[in-house]
């Protein structure tokens, strides 16, 4: 004892104070490392647990789409987030949320229109019906989006804007955003967003067939050429041009507002018997041109010719006899689902 004494003696304060100081933190890491080994465990299972969760949601929104082909709003916006592919045109993917826009914009006009007046087996049939035909508009606008790329032609944020300001006034009826707005949510169930969406997609379609379509800009310059030695008489150009052309007559006195591509607007700034010059439909599908016969403040009589744009249909029907087209969902036929409900 007396020479223990001697050897603490004999110790420095500072030998002491580090002695002191390892005891210390020799009995702090009887808790320290399994504290260390219970937070490893935790961030494992945690990452564990958040690989697992995303793994489902992946599933679920695999099978929900490609598989049980569900059309909600949720799998919608998340379609719109994530660019998801719904099928392939040529090597062009083409958007789920695309496919989605038209085909629900589609089924909300039918059921505002028509309201219950479908049984069930009708109701399933119209659902194909407009799910095969939005499928192929996606596929058609997603071709144009690729030859708009190859040709280097783009639509800008202001000629939508433009567009859209255009659509306010159809008609000669001022309306504002959000009364327009309104009539295209309840009859179409479509946001700003996804209008201006289909804005975009008409536009830069037009603007596609109008620069592949030799033949079409050919056959307006005959219709031009006609005109101008005829005194604009239309069916003198009906009838040298044949199939090349589509000549109508309202027949009478219709309503300005009619949709008809836009030629009850332009007839409407004309006086009788002047024509217009040609100009692109509204949906872009060929070159027209209007004659006024009669207007009064509210309608307008008109003949009209039109010269349809036909290369795009050529080689969009090309594409899929040379099998470019892959499809990643399946959507029964009236008759398929006849034959399985008996």
């Amino acid at each position: 004892m007396s020479l223990l004494k001697k050897k603490d003696a004999k110790k420095t304060e500072q030998e002491k104070v580090e002695e002191r100081r390892e005891e210390v933190l020799s009995k702090g890491r009887k808790f320290k490392y399994p504290l260390q080994w219970t937070k490893h465990r935790v961030v494992i299972n945690t990452i564990l647990i958040a690989l697992v969760t995303i793994t489902l949601i992946i599933t679920f929104g695999w099978l929900a789409l490609y598989r049980f082909g569900m059309t909600d709003d949720l799998l919608f916006r998340v379609t719109k987030i994530f660019p998801v592919s719904v099928a392939s045109v040529d090597g062009e993917d083409v958007r789920f949320s695309d496919y989605l826009m038209f085909y629900r914009s589609s089924l909300t006009s039918m059921e505002r229109q028509s309201g219950s007046q479908f049984d069930e087996e009708s109701i399933d049939d119209l659902h194909n019906e407009y799910k095969r035909s939005a499928l192929s508009e996606a596929e058609e606008y997603t071709y144009a989006i690729k030859l708009a790329n190859e040709l280097g032609i783009s639509v800008s944020d202001e000629e939508v804007n433009s567009e859209f300001n255009r659509h306010l006034t159809i008609g000669g009826i001022e309306r504002s955003e959000e009364g327009f707005m309104k009539i295209i949510e309840d009859n179409f169930g479509l946001s700003k967003e996804e209008y201006c969406r289909m804005l975009y997609l008409t536009l830069l379609k037009a603007k596609v067939e109008e620069q592949i379509d030799k033949t079409a800009k050919e056959t307006a310059e005959q219709v031009e050429r006609i005109l101008s030695e005829s005194d604009n008489d239309y069916g003198k150009v009906a009838e040298e041009l044949g199939d090349k052309n589509v000549y109508e007559e309202t027949g009478g006195l219709v309503d300005n507002k009619n949709i008809d591509g836009g030629r009850a607007t332009e007839a409407m700034k004309l006086e009788p018997g002047k024509s217009s010059s040609r100009f692109i439909s509204m949906n872009g599908d060929g070159y027209y041109f209007v004659k006024l016969v009669k207007k009064t403040n509210s309608e307008v009589n008109f003949v009209s010719i039109k010269v349809p744009f036909t290369e795009f249909d050529k080689r969009f029907e090309q594409l899929k006899e040379e099998g470019k087209i892959t499809e990643f969902i399946e959507i029964k036929t009236t008759d398929e689902y006849s034959e399985e409900n008996g």
